[in-house]
């Protein structure tokens, strides 16, 4: 696992980034650098190096926590996208939702998402869920660095 290599989290809910970035970087287990997009077309230009960030050409993210109820382009579509391009499928991603329905879970498994997880509703449940996610994305599966 490249410690340089980052996470991208595509999140319109400030409270849950900040969650998210809380139980990530907790214990200071975690070194990667972590960016944030607000928009399921911004987390889309981030990936394809578009749009305002087409002179920094960010290298692809070692994994992807993904919203699924973002506005516009929404998480749906956005894992659609991500894997039908052949540059980005490799890329793992975790979709977060408060969404229990199963045609959802069906939907983004079969898409190809690598996780679901629902958000739980309080803070506290939130922060542990992203822990165990980030040991288990960063310590038992040791994701490699993106090519």
């Amino acid at each position: 696992m490249n410690s340089t290599s980052t996470i991208l989290i595509i999140e319109d809910t400030i409270d849950d980034y900040e969650a998210c970035v809380a139980a990530l970087t907790q214990d200071n287990n975690l070194a990667n650098p972590i960016f944030h997009c607000e928009t399921g077309d911004d987390g889309l230009d981030y990936l394809r190096g578009a749009g305002k960030f087409s002179s920094t050409k960010p290298e692809l993210p070692c994994l992807i926590l993904l919203d699924l109820n973002l506005p516009g382009t929404d998480g749906r579509e956005v894992l659609s996208i991500i894997k039908a391009d052949p540059r980005l499928k490799s890329v793992p991603v975790v979709v977060m939702t408060s969404s229990r329905d199963q045609t959802d879970i069906d939907d983004c498994y079969h898409q190809g998402a690598n996780s679901y997880i629902v958000k739980p509703v309080d803070l506290d449940g939130f922060i542990k869920s992203i822990a165990r996610l980030r040991d288990y994305w960063f310590q038992i599966v040791l994701l490699p660095a993106p090519k």
